[in-house]
């Protein structure tokens, strides 16, 4: 017979609810707070670099003229000094973001708060009188803020995030526009989402349009469920992870993670033609980061080998991604002596598995037959799927009574 619980129960089950919540409240607003901070010394990092860029590219039309093969030379020796996070299309970004804020609008936006206000976090009262004054003299010259070089002291003057940044100078249609939504944004607290979501609503087009326009941008600022970001998806920013040096190989599930982990062992087993690349490899296309499960490279087809991983029933629209996937490796990861990267899709549904290879992108039939027999059969790896999964399924089926009497004792 179940004993009911008693007034003391309850009442320290509630306690420790109390406790509980004020816990992971503090660890919400401190991991906020610490990617706050992060990003204001990283976007202002980033606003150092693109300066720098832009003075050495402004010294001379000699240097003006080998802009890009600056940016990829760049690029190179920064990538193997710091590792990811400053691809050309990044450097791109942070020369793009000196553009849109030059020197005039920083100083004037730090010169500018009036007496009394609340200095941002990174930012002394002494750095803002030195910005300040320094702003007096002559701020229409480069070399006004020529004495920072360290992103901490400019932290405050940038009050979003580096990824609130990247959209607005990437995707608004005029200065007036990217003005208005960094307006909006700074006003409401828009999230990144909320303001992916207004510029490509066309929210500014539609307010200069709108004969109510004060009615526009009160609703312009009520958020929406899917713009809520927590704490963790902002840790877990992939331009966050960059700037401080972090990985970011994880996967969603503990399924899908154990699924990956065994079928890059497995594929290693076969012999030595597979050579491991990476998990959960990241790329970019646009303003959208996706992740590759598996990239292996075949030393006997001299290609890469860019697998994705699905754990429900596979569609066709999972052909979609793994093609974008593939014209992204052939651009940006193949080497001019290799051959086409080819794609496989596995599929781990309870009920059924399956492998695809997308062959469409080689340039003849021969090599798609050499492909054929040189990769793994596909039958083999459907079985090898099921047979994984299976195993993963009994582990966790076992797990649970042990895991529910730890739950009981700890409730007791």
């Amino acid at each position: 017979m179940t004993k009911k619980p008693t007034g003391s129960n309850r009442r320290r089950a509630m306690e420790y609810k109390s406790v509980f919540e004020d816990v992971a409240n503090v660890i919400e607003t401190a991991r906020s707070s610490a990617v706050r901070s992060v990003n204001a010394i990283m976007t202002a990092a980033y606003w150092l670099i693109g300066r720098r860029i832009v003075d050495y590219e402004q010294k001379g039309k000699s240097r003006a003229e080998y802009g890009q093969a600056l940016l990829e030379r760049l690029s190179a020796d920064l990538t193997a000094h710091f590792g990811r996070g400053f691809s050309v299309d990044n450097l791109e970004s942070m020369r793009g973001f000196y553009l849109a804020y030059p020197h005039e609008r920083i100083l004037k936006t730090v010169s500018a708060r009036p007496p009394g206000t609340v200095v941002p976090v990174g930012e002394s009262s002494e750095t803002l009188s030195r910005i300040s004054d320094s702003a007096k003299g002559q701020p229409g010259k480069s070399e006004t803020l020529s004495w920072i070089s360290n992103p901490i002291e400019l932290a405050g003057a940038f009050p979003l995030s580096w990824s609130h940044y990247v959209l607005l100078v990437r995707r608004s249609r005029s200065e007036e526009a990217r003005a208005f939504y960094e307006s909006e944004a700074l006003r409401g607290g828009w999230s990144v989402r909320q303001l992916a979501r207004q510029i490509d609503s066309q929210f500014y087009e539609r307010t200069a349009l709108s004969r109510n326009k004060a009615a526009m941008l009160v609703k312009g600022q009520k958020a929406l469920p899917e713009d809520a970001m927590a704490a963790e998806e902002e840790i877990k920013d992939p331009y966050v992870l960059e700037f401080l040096g972090l990985k970011d190989e994880y996967s969603e599930s503990d399924l899908e993670d154990a699924l990956i982990r065994h079928l890059e062992a497995f594929l290693l087993e076969l012999g030595g033609d597979f050579c491991f690349v990476g998990r959960q490899k990241r790329l970019r296309v646009g303003n959208a980061w996706y992740r590759v499960d598996l990239v292996f490279f075949h030393r006997r087809l001299r290609s890469l080998l860019i697998i994705d991983l699905k754990i429900g029933e596979f569609t066709h629209a999972d052909a979609g991604p793994l093609h974008l996937y593939l014209n992204y490796a052939r651009g940006h990861w193949m080497r001019e002596d290799e051959n086409p990267p080819v794609g496989l899709i596995l599929c781990a549904q309870k009920d059924e598995a399956v492998a695809r290879y997308a062959l469409e992108g080689l340039p003849n039939k021969v090599m798609a037959s050499e492909y054929r027999t040189a990769l793994p059969d596909e039958k083999a790896l459907a079985t090898e799927i099921e047979r994984t999964r299976a195993i993963l399924q009994r582990r966790k089926d076992m797990a649970l009574p042990y895991l529910a009497t730890r739950r009981d004792e700890q409730g007791r």
